[in-house]
């Protein structure tokens, strides 16, 4: 054992349905994955190669509260799909990108939009946008060889029960065997990883105090409240 100047983080995991915990090691997320959201922050909605942003690991939270950010005054909701890889690869076809994936679950990834905006403007990065503490929202993992692999159903988001956000899975500009294949062209792929697939149009503030529900119809539910 290596003789550490202080103690080790310990390791961020989620739970998995029926049992086991999922060890996170990197969290990559797409960025405007919905035309319709693409359409709202401005952008062009047409088919364009995807880009991608990150999170640390232990931004992840899967607990029933999440707390109010320090440093912003625009505090958004984004509902997403999330995959998580079981498998380590490079440079994978799209036609053999299934077989990476352990399983799904739904996130929502908090952001700072605020600060997002002025990151834009200036021409900077997101980072203290998106991946700040707690701001990866996570349901509980399950395997993909219990539910199959989801390529269409509602991907919904209620705020307080209202209904924000309603799109379907279908509606992705780049399918989840798409956005392994040409992620992995990046970097090497391994287990533990996280991917936040994007967030249908509808996204918008939130308070303290504010319910959170995150569904996906052919995968799970997330509840939290903002502290």
């Amino acid at each position: 054992m290596p003789d550490y100047v202080f103690p080790p983080p310990s390791l961020t995991c989620l739970p998995v349905a029926g049992g086991g915990a999922f060890p996170v090691r990197r969290i990559f997320c797409v960025g405007q994955n919905y035309s319709d959201h693409a359409r709202e922050m401005g952008s062009d909605p047409t088919r364009q190669p995807p880009f991608f942003f990150t999170k640390p690991a232990d931004a992840v939270t899967c607990g029933p509260k999440v707390p109010y950010p320090p440093m912003t005054e625009r505090l958004d909701y984004e509902g997403e799909l999330v995959v998580g890889i079981g498998e380590a690869g490079a440079d994978i076809a799209v036609e053999t990108a299934r077989r990476y994936i352990f399983g799904y679950t739904v996130g929502c990834d908090l952001t700072r939009r605020d600060l997002q905006a002025d990151a834009k403007k200036a021409g900077r990065p997101w980072d203290m946008a998106k991946g700040f503490d707690c701001s990866a929202a996570v349901g509980v993992l399950h395997p993909a060889t219990e539910i199959g692999h989801p390529d269409k159903g509602s991907i919904r988001l209620l705020v307080n029960g209202e209904e924000k956000q309603k799109g379907d899975l279908s509606q992705m500009t780049w399918s989840v065997p798409e956005i392994i294949a040409h992620l992995s062209r990046y970097v090497r792929l391994a287990p533990g990883d996280l991917i936040f697939t994007g967030t249908p149009a509808g996204v918008g503030p939130l308070a303290a105090g504010d319910r959170v529900e995150v569904i996906v119809e052919a995968v799970t539910a997330h509840k939290f409240t903002i502290g």
